[in-house]
């Protein structure tokens, strides 16, 4: 498989060398995560003369007698070399039983710098500081940007590779099948995976099918505003009885493994956050396509989805704009940075175009709004609001 150079996510690593910081890389499922740390340890080898690197990666069998927590500590220990950098680097940690205190025991120690992966149902950001009593340092991986996308495929023409990735989307492993059907049964596999293995483990779910039925709502509702309540309400009038706390309980799981994400509302005039609605986000748009196929495209849904990710990835917070009775997809903020966006699939239409430039143009402050478009053509402004095209934005 072809690989490109992840530089964003390596840089962010890099700049943590020698921290006292327990470093943790999550992401969904198949991101990209175990290629991140090989790419790390091939840095080390070329740039840190005489480090001592101590790499295990459970997925392959000679690690089978460390999967235990303490011959994984006896064995990192047996490996240490006195006098010299010391790195730990440890793929798939939660296949070794009681990891954490295997990996506390070896920070307690102060002799190695750490770094490791794993199953993002088993290693939860949110469950971090309560595994190790380490702080942690944490690299959230996605899945391939458009930019990456442009970069592994080698394409020029901005505008039709945009229209690829669209359908393709950025689970990376899936570029190696020729036909589009293979690479949706390679995407809905890794999926099925992330449910049925990792989410169903965890959590220990019995009711699978109520799992699935959640799944496929949320993804043909990507970009909706909904409740736990509401969905049960809607579940519950096919004379089902089903607990809101229950859907929400589930939707947690999902956003925990990566699999969505939640977008919360935000009143701009308020400047306060509002917590009766979300809106939830694919980790990757073309889960949606292997999972429901694409007989029945949604492209405004599914461009407002890869916007999101976008920045997500560029590590803003993110909600939903409320200004009056009128909405603003995005609220994109990163410490004194704000960016007003409204997505649009096609504004050639006057009527289109005054209504999704209206509510940026209804905000008074100075922060930055913005209209992305197919526009297919250079950037221009409108009354202040830049409008700009998708594939433009995305890799700028």
């Amino acid at each position: 498989m072809k690989l490109i150079e992840r530089n964003d996510y390596l840089d962010k690593i890099i700049g943590v060398i020698g921290t006292p910081d327990i470093k943790v890389i999550t992401g969904v499922r198949r991101s990209g995560k175990s290629k991140l740390l090989e790419a790390f340890r091939s840095y080390v080898v070329s740039n840190i003369p005489n480090a001592n690197i101590i790499h295990i990666n459970f997925n392959l069998p000679e690690f089978d007698n460390l999967t235990e927590y303490r011959p994984l500590y006896d064995y990192i220990n047996a490996a240490y070399k006195e006098g010299i950098d010391n790195f730990v680097m440890i793929d798939e940690i939660q296949m070794c039983n009681g990891f954490e205190k295997a990996i506390n025991g070896l920070h307690a120690s102060e002799k190695y710098d750490i770094y490791i992966t794993g199953s993002n149902a088993f290693l939860l950001s949110s469950d971090l500081a309560t595994l190790f009593t380490g702080r942690t340092f944490e690299i959230k991986v996605y899945p391939f940007s458009f930019a990456e996308y442009i970069k592994y495929f080698e394409y020029t023409d901005l505008y039709s590779a945009f229209d690829r990735y669209i359908n393709e989307g950025g689970m990376s492993g899936s570029y190696v099948y020729k036909e589009q059907e293979s690479k949706y049964d390679y995407i809905a596999d890794v999926f099925n995976t992330l449910i049925v293995r990792d989410i169903r483990k965890k959590y220990k779910i019995r009711n699978m099918a109520l799992m699935d039925r959640l799944v496929d709502f949320l993804m043909d509702n990507i970009s909706n505003l909904t409740s736990a309540r509401t969905i049960a309400d809607t579940f519950n009038s096919n004379k089902d009885k089903i607990n809101h706390k229950t859907i929400g309980s589930y939707i947690q799981y999902l956003c925990n493994a990566f699999a969505f994400y939640k977008v919360p509302r935000y009143d701009i005039k308020g400047k306060k956050y509002l917590s009766s609605t979300v809106k939830y986000y694919l980790s990757d748009h073309s889960f949606r396509y292997a999972k429901l196929g694409t007989k029945n495209m949604d492209y405004g849904r599914v461009l407002e989805n890869i916007i999101a990710i976008e920045l997500l990835r560029r590590g803003y917070e993110v909600y939903v704009g409320v200004l009056y009775k009128k909405e603003i997809d995005f609220v994109a903020i990163k410490r004194d940075e704000k960016i007003y966006i409204q997505v649009s699939d096609n504004i050639s239409d006057e009527k289109t175009f005054q209504r999704e430039v209206s509510p940026l143009l209804a905000i008074q402050d100075a922060y930055p709004k913005i209209l992305i478009a197919r526009t297919r053509h250079p950037m221009y402004q409108y009354e202040g609001v830049k409008i700009i095209d998708f594939s433009d934005w995305l890799t700028k």
